[in-house]
């Protein structure tokens, strides 16, 4: 921007401000250039313009009493050669213009104040007996505004009321650069204050964050609390309490898991949900422990009835907290991040003891009667995952993966009545056991295969699993030893 200025300045009062704004076409219908830009520089040194309803006796855009004068021309682009180059909002009829504005009013802008002092001021005077006239020239490049734009902002001079401008997140990121531009801090601020208060789109987020570096500490802290987190474990903990509320605390719980699913599966981090969903399962699975160790170990030194209620009450947790287990199981599967819970469900030696413990006993069965294929269908999943190879376990964690948990299933198989519905349950974890003792040098296949005998049915044609399992160790048995 080039600025030119005659003589000392006379500050002026400022008279006829109106805050209502006359639309901003207006102004530039009354502002516009005759001519071209060279025709511009030799038209005669007096004022003239033609009228218009935008313009307000003392206030923007009145030449009778203004004192500055300010050309505002589109500098395009060196690569935008064309017209086309040029938006829609500022044609060809709209890249030049002149307005007419007050010395006294402008410096409320800084950068304005600056070109008016004295350090910038030169002799522009049309005689001894005119007036002193600052002739300032304002090239907005096309990549950062709008003739439209700037015209608003310098509006804005002329009044402190800018609700009826602001009015949505897409016109204050508008106006701020151009704000930011002209050191108009009043309206910065006012472009600030409204964005705190409004939600913005995705797009309007990212302008946010562009516009960001050029605001004071004090004017971008709220704005960036709502997009930057003050933790760096935010990412985390929200994730986690959110597992958290869908297993616990929602009575439309079907509902929240399957959203809070939805949301693990394009989580972004995937080491992150890990984390997320172990401190979880963790968790979840000591609750069931504790449960069932203290339904086992029961304290009788109360009342009988009392003690009756805790094991009741041992029991409904021990069942409720397992199927919390089993969705974060699935959850886990299902993302590939389930090696963690195959190693700690694997070496589970006093939970698999007390199973077996309260299973033999009969007064679980009016309580929980859904506890045995609860905690089955965890063993299930994760065996599953294990034999299927979408989980890569060790040796030593597939070897007591299955020492531990086919005492419980054979134990189910021999006290506990099996419904229909959850005969296939059965068949299926046999299946997957003998699948992972397939794996296993074939001593110790031998030894945990003499523990599945229980598998066998009456008919042996309705245990071909079983019969398979048998068949290929019997093969590979068969074998000469190799040197």
């Amino acid at each position: 921007m080039t600025a030119g200025s005659g003589g000392g300045t006379k500050k002026r009062q400022r008279t006829g401000c109106n805050t209502r704004f006359s639309s901003t076409s207006a102004v530039i219908d009354s502002c516009r250039l005759e001519g071209t830009v060279t025709e511009a520089s030799h038209k005669p040194s007096g004022l003239r313009r033609t009228s218009s309803s935008a313009t307000i006796s003392g206030g923007f855009n009145d030449a009778a009493s203004a004192d500055v004068v300010l050309r505002l021309f589109l500098e395009p682009c060196p690569s935008d050669s064309d017209s086309e180059s040029i938006s829609a909002v500022d044609s060809f009829f709209e890249d030049d213009i002149q307005i007419y504005l007050h010395s006294d009013v402008i410096r409320r802008s800084k950068y304005f104040s600056a070109l008016l002092s004295a350090r910038w001021q030169g002799d522009s005077s049309e005689g001894d007996n005119s007036p002193k006239i600052y002739r300032l020239n304002f090239g907005v490049p096309l990549s950062t505004g709008t003739i439209r734009t700037h015209l608003t902002v310098i509006q804005l001079l002329y009044t402190d009321d800018y609700s009826g401008v602001i009015e949505n997140a897409s016109t204050a990121l508008s106006i701020l650069p151009v704000a930011l531009e002209l050191l108009f801090e009043d309206c910065v601020s006012s472009c600030v204050r409204f964005l705190e208060a409004v939600p913005w789109t995705e797009e309007e987020e990212k302008r946010i964050l562009s516009l960001i570096p050029f605001l004071r500490e004090e004017e971008s802290r709220e704005l960036l609390d709502r997009v930057s987190p003050s933790k760096t474990d935010s990412l985390e903990e929200m994730l986690h309490g959110l597992i958290v509320a869908a297993i616990h605390n929602h009575s439309n719980m079907a509902f929240v898991k399957a959203f809070v699913a939805k949301l693990l599966r394009e989580f972004s981090s995937r080491d992150s949900a890990r984390r997320v969903l172990e401190r979880a399962f963790e968790a979840s699975l000591k609750t069931v422990k504790r449960s069932l160790e203290d339904y086992s170990n029961p304290d009788f030194r109360g009342d009988h009835n009392e003690t009756e209620a805790i094991q009741r009450l041992n029991l409904h947790t021990a069942t409720t907290n397992g199927r919390h287990l089993l969705w974060l199981i699935e959850r886990m599967i299902e993302l590939k991040v389930a090696d963690k819970a195959v190693r700690d469900w694997s070496e589970q030696s006093t939970f698999t003891a007390d199973l077996q413990r309260a299973f033999r006993d009969d007064a679980w069965r009016n309580i929980v009667p859904g506890l045995p294929v609860v905690v089955l269908r965890c063993t299930c999943k994760l065996a599953n995952a294990v034999a299927s190879g979408s989980i890569l376990a060790a040796r030593p964690v597939r070897m007591k993966l299955v020492r531990e948990w086919l005492p419980v299933l054979i134990v189910c198989k021999d006290n506990v009545s099996v419904l229909h519905t959850h005969k296939s349950l059965y068949t299926e974890l046999e299946e997957i056991f003998l699948k992972i003792i397939s794996t296993f040098p074939l001593s110790d296949a031998q030894e945990l295969l003499q523990q599945c005998l229980s598998f066998a049915t009456r008919n042996a044609d309705d245990c071909p699993h079983l019969v398979t399992a048998f068949n290929t160790w019997f093969r590979r048995a068969d074998r000469p030893p190799t040197s």
